[in-house]
């Protein structure tokens, strides 16, 4: 079946505009009701990023949730992995988060969480949309659900990242610049770094429900760079707008993404006998991740691009890191979903067992220029599979001889196609690219 509202993390569009409504928002709550309601604690948590429309959407899931007879546990402002935690420590039949991640603060989402803490398989998700094209109808006043708020979320859920740092360990001593965004951390990821006895210098924590992602973040990095080199910080840690990705910059100013940061957690893990298996990535993952772990001896497999892919590869072959160059990390011997502060905690523990600071950590892995080209085609044609374009990609392999890498991959959004090839010379990459997007062109 095609999803009709589901993408790869959930319902996401602009507030006010048709599915990011109240009222399909209401019934998107009462389906889900409908649909996840099996354990029978008819309890789902609800949390949410810092936009101003959150408020009016959280209204309508309890609205919903209650037609279907489900309890509403609100706990106003909460990272997506609080949630996917606190899912699992309420017992509650689902979690669910009301945020478009990265997104500008006029867009806005929601998206899913099972008992277990972990996103919603495919097939769930299409048996919510089923639910969708039936007519909503209310239980019995006796069993509405009921609306509670819940005031120690926050508390709880520091305490939690907290114990995902050695007991043994403390960061006194450390100077750390963390840039909430604006976002879901920005009462939650001070107190755990500052808690652990960290020097902090904070940014972007001030919300005011338009602000959000609004030059600051993982997204924006480049506010903590200065910062960091203002302050002659340590490092730096930036989050995005739910807490769920991170961005680091080192002493230098040195940026240092997803990939690096799998890198640096994996070979610790190594390091400490704590590695199970290998490290799952995602296709558009660096090439110099990949050849840094053949290094070390470590497995590297690729998923599909999206957090949930990863998961699932991670889960199908029992391997316990994994993420994305964006900086979704998982770390599943830690947690059930991506989370940007546990994932920072990581690569601190390393600094500590290593004695070493983050840009010599990072230093084992070099990356490879990598080089994107969108290359806009018409509707109805697919260019990927015309000859020319197809012979040019095999000649590029052949002259890459195994030091680089060719990615052809149409959007999911829009009628695009996306040329990635990386190697190690920058030039020769962006030459390569450019002649298999001129085959592309000339393929319609």
């Amino acid at each position: 079946m095609a999803r009709k509202y589901f993408g790869t993390d959930g319902v996401r569009g602009k507030v006010g505009e048709y599915p990011i409504t109240p009222d399909f928002v209401m019934k998107l709550g009462w389906a889900a009701g409908k649909v996840l309601s099996k354990k029978g604690t008819k309890k789902v948590l609800i949390g949410k990023d810092t936009r101003i429309s959150g408020y009016m959407l959280e209204s309508a899931l309890e609205a919903g949730l209650s037609a279907a007879g489900l309890k509403a546990i609100l706990m106003g402002p909460m990272p997506t992995p609080a949630v996917a935690y606190l899912t699992r420590t309420f017992r509650a039949e689902a979690g669910i988060v009301i945020s478009a991640s990265h997104n500008p603060f006029y867009d806005n989402g929601i998206k899913f969480f099972s008992a277990d803490g972990t996103k919603l398989p495919d097939e769930v998700e299409l048996a919510i949309e089923a639910e969708l094209d039936h007519e909503l109808k209310c239980v019995d006043s006796a069993e509405l659900g009921k609306a509670v708020r819940i005031d120690d979320a926050a508390g709880r859920y520091i305490e939690f990242c907290k114990s995902t740092f050695p007991s043994h360990m403390n960061l006194e001593g450390v100077k750390i610049v963390v840039d909430c965004g604006h976002g879901a951390t920005y009462h939650i990821a001070p107190s755990v770094f500052r808690e652990l006895g960290a020097e902090l210098i904070t940014m972007g924590c001030a919300p005011d429900g338009l602000n959000i992602n609004d030059g600051v973040g993982s997204t924006a990095p480049e506010a903590l760079v200065a910062k960091v080199l203002e302050c002659n910080a340590d490092l730096g840690v930036a989050f995005d707008g739910d807490g769920d990705r991170l961005i680091m910059v080192d002493h230098s100013g040195y940026l240092i993404d997803g990939d690096e940061i799998l890198y640096i957690i994996a070979r610790d893990a190594l390091r400490n006998g704590r590695l199970k298996g290998g490290v799952v990535g995602t296709l558009m993952a660096n090439m110099g991740l990949e050849l840094a772990l053949q290094t070390l001896g470590i497995p590297f497999a690729r998923a599909k691009v999206g957090d949930r892919y990863v998961l699932e590869m991670m889960e199908e072959k029992g391997w316990r890191i994994g993420g994305e160059n964006s900086g979704h990390i998982i770390c599943l011997d830690q947690t059930t979903t991506g989370d940007g502060i546990v994932a920072a905690l990581q690569v601190l523990t390393a600094m500590r067992c290593a004695e070493m600071p983050l840009a010599k950590l990072r230093s084992g892995m070099s990356k490879f220029p990598q080089v994107l080209v969108n290359v806009r085609f018409a509707e109805g044609k697919d260019p990927l599979t015309a000859e020319a374009v197809q012979q040019e990609v095999a000649k590029v392999e052949q002259e890459l001889a195994g030091r680089g890498r060719v990615l052809l991959r149409k959007s999911g959004t829009e009628p695009l196609i996306r040329v990635m090839v990386e190697g190690e010379s920058e030039q020769q990459v962006r030459d390569m690219a450019q002649r298999i997007a001129d085959q592309v062109v000339s393929a319609f």
